[in-house]
């Protein structure tokens, strides 16, 4: 074999190796990024079966706040809805009415002394409040595993891989300045 076709040889062997290695990371952060939502997805389905008990509870302690109670139905019912279409804006105005429904639920438990007391309540609210804190914690994990996804397929020469085998890019799961503010809840106390 001549130096030449050495040379064209080794050269299109380690192009095929570059290519193979760009493709593996591409496929590396596409899972990455479903397993992020995989995650989220586990721990919503946790907080949607919480509810119903959280809510339960309170009902033999909190006769007239009916309204409040199935505000928090509703959001929870929303929700599951959105999560079932991973519909990530509709996601997004969900997760934020139940954050704030759970945030005049809790409020307004303030008021019931023997609820406050029960420890049944003091469980399921402990509980929630966790779930809420891991959901916050894998949102953060999922967005950042869609940007480094939607950043890479833009990136040369992997852009060339990724519209070779349709990669696409993955919406970033976001809230409106609305949507992140911190529940009132000195306001929630007075009531509307």
């Amino acid at each position: 074999m001549s130096p030449i076709a050495i040379t064209l040889l080794i050269t299109s062997v380690l192009f095929v190796l570059y290519i193979i290695v760009i493709y593996n990371r591409l496929v590396n952060l596409k899972h990455n990024a479903g397993m992020a939502w995989s995650n989220i997805d586990v721990l919503l389905k946790q907080r949607h079966d919480e509810l119903p008990k959280l809510v339960e509870t309170c009902k033999q302690y909190m006769s007239y706040e009916r309204d409040t109670l199935e505000a928090v139905m509703r959001a929870r019912q929303a929700v599951s809805d959105a999560q079932q279409t991973t519909d990530l804006p509709a996601l997004g105005q969900a997760e934020s009415q139940l954050r704030l429904g759970l945030g005049r639920l809790f409020a307004v438990a303030e008021a019931y002394p023997e609820l406050r007391a029960s420890d049944n309540f003091r469980h399921l609210e402990s509980r929630i409040t966790g779930l809420e804190n891991a959901i916050a914690d894998r949102r953060e994990f999922y967005n950042d595993s869609v940007n480094m996804n939607n950043v890479r397929i833009e990136q040369f020469p992997d852009v060339l891989i990724a519209r070779m085998f349709n990669f696409g890019p993955f919406r970033l799961l976001e809230f409106t300045e609305p949507e992140k503010q911190d529940v009132d809840l000195a306001r929630l106390f007075r009531g509307p």
